[in-house]
């Protein structure tokens, strides 16, 4: 059934006007609501109690599931952010962040202005619930209702935006950081309203760097600039957090200290959290992987070719090129380190040149990638770079890559005082 019917057939049974049906339908739908939720919800909306109580049942947030419908929280407000997207061929500005209450946290979207700000506490009836990036997300639109309680809920959870680079995650949104611009790029990009410049760089604190992009381009993010920048949202770009400045981000002077050292985690750690920029860990190389020594790169796209055929632009005069894929075990996880010529060229003692050279007198090309092998196989390095993971497994591009030069003796006894022996 298509959704002029299912709007048809609700509209009449409601006494409504089924544009305004259909309207409401389609809102619901382009937010992943199954269909029978949505006629629910529309129902509430006009009064025709939907089949069930029009007030949904209280519930703790830890019940709350991408399947549970429509659900009523009394909750603690933690972040109140705004954005503006596009929707439905308009601009319209939400207003999302998280909620708390003693079970748990849970992210929402407000589709208007309820009032509520951080450390509020309030009853929230009949948001819809949705799933968003794996997890539910409360949707407070017109159907809702909001009401500011009294007494205030306590919750183990931090109430405000303020957060370190380091505790930073995808999906965060009314956040607030202080951080200094390390890099920055102006860009022209082709926006949702035509030509936009925007900037985008590093930026970093005491506790990690990240990247951002500012869509305003505003005249004060310049480089070096040490800047407090009040509700942004966190998203991810190319596998890692990265921190995105709006329109209702707010900007004043800062003082920030930046640490020249990147946070240096277990590979599990970082394997587990999905993505990180600028990490550092410490591991054995168990293999240097096919792909690595001596390759050849599309000149279009940069991409491997094989045979001289590019995925992208067929047959192609390849570029001859370095590179080494290095698989790393630290005993909690693996990861494909992955050096550019630069490293690869350090590793391997010698320019591309050289390698084409050693290629020639020995016939082969896989004669560099088996020096390079006999190199690092066995030993223990620290990588220091930006960490990715997809279906295919966790890489680290690495920006530093170097034998390891901790006392062993010194690492030991730390290990043994943090397990208390």
């Amino acid at each position: 059934m298509d959704i002029d019917t299912h709007a048809e057939e609700l509209a009449s049974a409601l006494g409504e006007d089924k544009a305004e049906v259909k309207r409401d339908l389609e809102n619901l739908l382009e937010y992943s609501v199954p269909i029978d939720e949505a006629k629910q919800s529309v129902r509430r909306k006009y009064g025709g109690g939907g089949g069930g109580d029009a007030s949904p049942s209280a519930v703790d947030i830890a019940d709350v599931r991408p399947e549970s419908g429509n659900v009523t929280v009394t909750a603690r407000v933690l972040t109140v952010g705004r954005r503006s997207i596009r929707y439905q061929g308009d601009d319209t500005v939400i207003r999302e962040g998280e909620l708390a209450d003693e079970t748990g946290t849970i992210s929402y979207t407000a589709w208007q202005d309820f009032g509520f700000e951080p450390g509020d506490t309030v009853t929230i009836g009949n948001a819809s619930v949705r799933e968003w990036e794996g997890e539910p997300e409360l949707n407070l639109g017109e159907s809702s209702s909001v009401a500011m309680e009294g007494e205030t809920l306590d919750v183990p959870y931090e109430v405000g935006g303020d957060r370190d680079l380091v505790d930073l995650s995808a999906g965060d949104r009314g956040r607030t950081v202080e951080a200094k611009v390390l890099e920055l790029e102006q860009r022209t990009i082709d926006g949702r309203d035509g030509e936009t410049t925007i900037h985008s760089g590093v930026l970093g604190d005491e506790t990690a760097r990240l990247p951002f992009t500012d869509w305003q381009a505003r005249e004060e993010v310049v480089e070096g600039a040490e800047l407090r920048m009040e509700d942004v949202y966190v998203r991810e770009f190319r596998g890692v957090p990265s921190v995105n400045l709006t329109e209702f981000t707010e900007t004043s002077p800062a003082s920030v200290e930046v640490s020249d050292e990147a946070p240096r985690v277990s590979i599990g750690e970082a394997v587990t959290s999905g993505g990180m920029y600028d990490v550092e860990v410490l591991g054995n190389v168990l293999e240097v992987r096919d792909g690595s020594g001596l390759i050849e790169r599309c000149p279009e796209c940069g991409r491997l070719v094989q045979n001289g055929q590019c995925r992208s632009h067929g047959q192609v005069d390849p570029e001859d090129d370095l590179r080494i894929k290095a698989i790393l075990d630290d005993g909690t996880a693996t990861v494909t380190a992955i050096l550019d010529r630069d490293l690869t060229e350090e590793i391997y003692g010698g320019t591309l040149e050289d390698a084409l050279e050693a290629a020639r007198d020995a016939m082969s090309r896989d004669v560099v990638a088996d020096d390079i092998a006999e190199t690092l196989v066995g030993r223990e390095f620290r990588v220091r770079g930006h960490l990715s993971v997809d279906e295919y497994g966790a890489n680290l591009d690495a920006t530093e890559f170097a034998a390891n030069d901790d006392d062993p003796a010194a690492r030991a006894a730390g290990l043994l005082e943090e397990v208390g022996a």
